[in-house]
């Protein structure tokens, strides 16, 4: 299994042989940082925790470098931070009992300006070995300039997949920026209740985030549960914990449609 960046990372917690850890994936999430995944895909992770016939795949597509620190990580050089971030990423793995874990190691830069280039290739083959029938990517409306070039990336990835290949469901998750202001029957609610542990788990996981002076693992947790509280005004709360997701599986069924426009026209509706 050959990525095209060298500090390209494999994991795979159980030790299955690779081609067979990704053709057993069912949610496959794909995002741009270490720790993101624990808050984009937390849906695809719990679904198949602790299942025989479901698993997630992982995939991050950055390097993790010039994140933020302090504390204890105040005076890592950029290459060490980005060593024990792909550490903290592995461990998060085996914790959530993934698939696998790729972790391709690109730089932010060139994920923004690569049309088509190594980036996609890389996401199109592990897609290509997949097949996964659920998808989580970062929402087009995402706060991070780099989330939302990896989305694109993904979506031309998706796109050059025969249409039988691609994925069923494709979603847009919540990191950078809730999707609590979408109109509500235009929301994807994914109720994450089951397992707070798991969830907080995977949380702590990243040190280099928590000690580094961005509180993740407080933050993911209280915006999940007032997800679920002001999910509706008319109700006791049925979830303790909810995620929201913008669907993206018309931008994979109909290669025609303009990611752009897609994008406003949720804007424009709830205007």
């Amino acid at each position: 299994m050959k990525f095209r960046h060298p500090k390209h990372d494999v994991f795979i917690p159980d030790q299955t042989e690779p081609f067979t850890a990704l053709r057993r994936v069912t949610h496959l999430g794909i995002v741009s940082h270490q720790d993101d995944l624990e808050i984009a895909a937390y849906h695809g992770i719990t679904e198949c925790f602790k299942t025989d016939d479901k698993w997630f795949g992982g995939v991050v597509v950055t390097d993790g470098s010039g994140s933020p620190r302090k504390g204890p990580y105040e005076k890592y050089t950029d290459d060490e931070m980005q060593q024990v971030r792909l550490i903290e990423q592995r461990k998060a793995a085996y914790v959530g009992e993934y698939s696998f874990m790729a972790q391709l190691g690109y730089p932010s830069e060139e994920v923004k300006v690569q049309r088509n280039g190594p980036v996609v290739q890389d996401i199109q083959f592990i897609l290509e070995h997949t097949q996964p029938q659920i998808v989580y990517l970062h929402n087009p409306c995402d706060r991070h300039d780099t989330h939302v070039a990896t989305f694109l990336r993904c979506l031309e990835a998706i796109r050059a997949l025969p249409v039988e290949m691609r994925p069923k469901k494709v979603y847009g998750c919540e990191v950078w920026r809730d999707l609590d202001w979408l109109v509500d029957n235009e929301k994807t609610p994914m109720p994450i209740s089951a397992r707070p542990e798991l969830a907080r788990a995977l949380n702590e996981v990243f040190a280099t985030q928590i000690a580094g002076g961005k509180r993740y693992d407080l933050a993911v947790l209280g915006r999940r549960t007032a997800n679920a509280t002001f999910s509706n005004a008319h109700s006791t709360d049925q979830e303790s914990a909810m995620q929201w997701a913008m669907d993206l599986t018309p931008l994979v069924q109909d290669d025609a449609l303009d990611p752009l426009a897609y994008t406003i026209g949720f804007i424009d509706r709830l205007k």
